[in-house]
């Protein structure tokens, strides 16, 4: 975590995080918090750690992007609601901002990447969202733009601005008054706009927890933009974890990331894999493999940070089908 710089964006307040909280809550779940104590078969934790899941995979929509999604929504004037919504995304944003259109009785044209996970594009339909593709995340944002453009949609962007990020500072509300004795929080990263709405609102409540972002070695956008200072873009992405590879990094989420989060480390798909497994195992979760990518932080990178701490872990999605989801307990044997 650095000092903000003199441009820094203006992050979500306390006070701002609950008026969010109080649009959206008649559309969302208070999602809980569970205690893990994994059999030691099952998953090597750090030693002495008490361990903490929060359950955004129990949202409506499947994933914490609804929060976000949802305020977008309700925050635009009638004349835009009139127009629809548009969004790109590789499922769980698609899905979300499908469901938050027709929650605010409008329309939704997304674009959803062809690789896309086919549950997802079945439940973003079952939503009513009306479906483009494009063949990767750099075409599906310039779709994006241009379907805003010819039909005056509004853009909800899947991480970045005021609106998506206060939506996600929710989580951090909830789980500061879910935990308020937390000494490290473990969140998964795409675009950032998870983490950086979580981590703003947990740091100003609990300053001493510890925030760590973790992403796929093959998604590493986050991790390579504070490396260089700056957002970066990729030019390739490989991972399992398709809920974390987004493009590109992002100024506003950006700015609180650098502001707000202690450090970003990375793991390997096999690591993610193996989480996944025994979340599944000895938890009885069901998770895609975003959500696993926490545990194998903590297992991984963070073992030595963490021994012996009150550690959280933010779970924020389970839009998997079957199919996929066996491939990869197979394939962690």
């Amino acid at each position: 975590m650095t000092e903000p710089p003199a441009t820094s964006p203006r992050p979500p307040t306390p006070a701002r995080s609950r008026e969010t909280l109080a649009r959206i809550a008649p559309w969302i779940e208070r999602t809980p918090v569970r205690r893990w104590i994994p059999d030691p078969g099952v998953a090597s934790l750090p030693a002495g750690v008490d361990l903490f899941l929060k359950l955004e995979l129990f949202q409506r929509t499947g994933s914490y992007k609804v929060r976000g999604a949802l305020n977008n929504v309700l925050l635009a004037d009638a004349e835009t609601l009139r127009r629809g919504v548009t969004a790109v995304s590789a499922g769980n944003h698609a899905i979300s901002v499908a469901y938050a259109a027709r929650a605010a009785g409008t329309s939704a044209k997304v674009v959803m990447l062809s690789s896309a996970n086919p549950a997802r594009v079945a439940r973003c339909r079952n939503f009513g969202a009306e479906i483009e593709f494009a063949d990767d995340g750099a075409s599906g944002f310039a779709r994006m733009e241009e379907i805003a453009r010819e039909d005056g949609r509004l853009a909800i962007h899947p991480f970045e601005g005021e609106a998506t990020v206060f939506g996600t500072s929710t989580v951090g509300l909830e789980v500061a008054g879910q935990l308020p004795d937390l000494e490290a929080l473990v969140v998964p990263i795409g675009g950032g706009g998870l983490i950086s709405g979580t981590a703003s609102i947990v740091k100003q409540l609990a300053p001493a927890c510890r925030v760590y972002g973790v992403e796929p070695v093959g998604a590493d956008s986050m991790r390579r933009s504070l490396d260089a200072g700056e957002p970066v873009a990729l030019d390739r992405i490989d991972t399992i974890a398709d809920s974390l590879g987004a493009p590109h990094a992002a100024p506003y989420s950006f700015g609180l990331v650098r502001r707000y989060v202690d450090d970003v480390v990375l793991v390997e798909d096999d690591a993610i894999r193996a989480a996944l497994k025994a979340l599944f195992l000895d938890a009885k979760l069901v998770a895609e493999p975003a959500s696993a990518a926490p545990l194998a932080a903590v297992c991984g990178p963070l073992r030595e940070r963490l021994e012996g701490r009150r550690v959280g872990l933010v779970l924020s999605g389970s839009n998997i089908d079957l199919d996929t989801f066996g491939t990869h307990l197979r394939a962690a044997d």
